[in-house]
């Protein structure tokens, strides 16, 4: 009859408890879907594209100030309390409307030449920058991305230990009632299953908060599921560190960017250093002198050719050269700080990921020993064999290596997205949930 007994209250479905959110019936997304929306709404990413922008229009007004000459038109008119004599209708009148017409070309500075090549290299900082920026925001959304999918399956994790403690306080009630076993084992189980169940409401809470985020990264004010893609594992990397470094150089933005920022501190040097040169401007004029509108009256043009030289302009410019010499070297010595530590960077990157791929491989095995010594355990305390402390720290070890294989496959995810971050190209044939 007690067999019986306990036979029923193992059949017993523990009911989970209610969650304080509901982290199930949400819009999910996919990651391609998240990392396309996100471009959209990042403030960052939106400002450095908008620097492409500006850059662009400036090395087009470089390019222009070879051609065209700059242009200005005005018209006044003025109305005065006593006649005058207007040369326009050339007799007295007390109104003056007068139409000018100026352009200026410079035809011959140094400085043309060198805002030309500023412009060009503070267009191609800006796109570097702007690129750099692109791989930090992937880099943001993915980590946001798995997440969501690490704390979903931390949740579930929660879920599997309440209810194996629920199944366990079955089994211990109906041993104490069998004789079996002391009151003291339900007692424990009923303290493991109010741990899990507060663990449950952790994780729950926990899985809400990283919705709401991904939400927030892809421009929505609600919380936001993710989709699992059918593989989280990527194949193992298939470049030696060298090669990484060599595409890092070639490829980072960041890489890309220093040495822009280099080229554009050159170039306003060598700006700054024309004005020890002369200039040769070209300047035309056309007046038109009447009393109404449009003035039909007398005209005159003018052209006037112009060589400056500056002598000294009580030390600016000197002032100005040197500065701009100290701005190259500084762009000089950080781009080359850089690059030095490409090698750190990029091998710390590599090997963090193929610890992660390794880490994934051994975390699966440990779950598999705990799975099968948390069954052998369960056996021996149904049969008697064992006491609930030996049942218990199976449980948790169980628990334990459940949660580092999401915990290893979140890093060795997060590790990839990092790693391609630095190296500035993607990796692998595709990017997983894509």
């Amino acid at each position: 009859m007690i067999a019986l007994a306990a036979a029923l209250l193992l059949q017993v479905q523990a009911p989970m408890p209610a969650r304080i959110s509901d982290t199930t019936n949400v819009p999910k997304v996919t990651l391609a879907e998240a990392l396309k929306r996100a471009v959209g709404v990042d403030p960052d990413y939106i400002r450095t594209a908008g620097q492409i922008d500006v850059a662009e229009w400036g090395r087009r007004a470089a390019i222009l100030a070879f051609i065209v000459p700059s242009l200005n038109v005005s018209m006044d008119a003025t109305k005065y309390s006593d006649p005058f004599f207007n040369i326009g209708i050339g007799q007295p009148t007390t109104n003056a409307v007068n139409f000018r017409a100026n352009g200026a070309y410079e035809v011959f500075s140094v400085r043309k030449i060198a805002d030309l090549s500023l412009r060009k290299a503070e267009l191609q900082a800006a796109a570097a920058t702007n690129e750099q920026q692109r791989l930090q925001l992937a880099f943001d959304v993915e980590n946001d991305f798995y997440d969501v999918l690490a704390n979903q399956a931390l949740l579930r994790v929660a879920e599997n230990r309440f209810q194996r403690a629920e199944e366990q306080k079955q089994v211990a009630r109906a041993r104490v009632l069998s004789g079996a076993a002391v009151q003291t084992d339900s007692l424990q189980l009923e303290v493991e299953t109010t741990q899990a169940r507060i663990d449950l409401l952790r994780r729950d809470a926990a899985a809400r908060v990283s919705q709401l985020q991904l939400g927030r990264r892809i421009g929505e004010a609600r919380a936001v599921g993710a989709v699992r893609p059918d593989s989280l594992v990527p194949p193992p990397l298939a470049y030696d560190d060298e090669t990484l470094v060599r595409f890092a150089l070639e490829q980072g933005p960041q890489y890309r960017a220093a040495r822009a920022n280099e080229r554009a501190a050159q170039s306003a040097l060598t700006g700054q250093r024309s004005a020890y040169f002369p200039s040769v401007f070209l300047t035309g004029g056309y007046t038109i002198f009447d009393d109404k509108f449009f003035p039909a009256g007398r005209s005159i043009g003018s052209l006037t050719l112009t060589v400056s030289y500056p002598l000294w302009n009580l030390g600016q410019r000197e002032i100005a050269v040197s500065q701009a010499r100290v701005d190259r070297d500084v762009s000089r010595a950080l781009r080359a700080d850089l690059e030095r530590a490409a090698w750190r960077d990029v091998s710390e990157s590599a090997m963090a990921y193929r610890i992660a791929y390794e880490a994934v491989t051994l975390t699966n095995r440990q779950l598999d020993a705990a799975r099968e010594t948390f069954r052998v355990q369960d056996l021996r305390y149904r049969s008697g064999a064992n006491t609930i402390l030996d049942l218990l720290e199976a449980q948790f070890q169980l628990t334990n290596a459940e949660a580092q294989v999401v915990q290893a496959l979140y890093a060795l995810n997060l590790s990839r997205a990092g790693l391609e971050a630095v190296v500035g190209r993607q990796l692998f044939s595709e990017r997983i949930g894509e």
